[in-house]
């Protein structure tokens, strides 16, 4: 659903509460800096970036990402806890994605954190790939876990219950998921103290 003449092109999928994306932002090196982005369904879609990250940097002095859809949990943990960059936009696990103009609404710091609030307008998508997708319980405790774990020394977050979701979740993973939730949880492991 191309754009050419500056309308608004159609979100791939389906988006209903908070869809978690994983989205490429070019930086100032001209490599796509690769990160998780929960998603406000809305009219606008929305989305929230906390702290000074390279995915905020980047959407400030370009104001355009893509955002992903991609259910691979090894992709998903690496966007969400380490830092990759990529030298093409699109992840070759993406399902389906959307290039999106980042409008900057509302910030603000919640304890020491700043905050920035976006609306999302898709200029372009494509769906890659369909097919049917079966729900996998690890794959959900790893996209969780990775939230607790970009928690971990946040003040607003209470220390003691994030450890002890993580604790769950790999539970949950080792009971529940695959090899591929197996391995994301090693990148939780890795990347986060508890």
């Amino acid at each position: 659903m191309s754009n050419e003449h500056g309308e608004t092109a159609a979100w791939p999928v389906e988006l209903r509460g908070v869809t978690e994306s994983i989205v490429t932002t070019r930086g100032p090196n001209d490599r796509w800096n690769v990160a998780a982005l929960g998603l406000h369904a809305g009219d606008p879609v929305t989305a929230r970036t906390w702290g000074r990250t390279r995915t905020r940097r980047n959407v400030e002095a370009r104001g355009r990402g893509y955002v992903q859809f991609a259910p691979d949990p090894v992709a998903f943990a690496e966007a969400a806890l380490t830092i990759r960059e990529e030298s093409e936009p699109i992840l070759d696990s993406a399902d389906a994605w959307a290039e999106v103009e980042f409008d900057r609404r509302e910030s603000g710091t919640e304890g020491d954190t700043e905050w920035v609030d976006w609306a999302l307008r898709p200029v372009e998508s494509r769906v890659e790939r369909r097919g049917v997708r079966t729900t996998n319980r690890g794959y959900y405790a790893v996209v969780e876990a990775t939230v607790a774990a970009s928690r971990l020394g946040v003040e607003a977050y209470d220390q003691q219950r994030l450890r002890q979701r993580l604790d769950y979740f790999e539970g949950v993973v080792e009971t529940c998921g695959g090899p591929p939730e197996r391995e994301a949880f090693e990148i939780v492991r890795a990347n986060a103290e508890w």
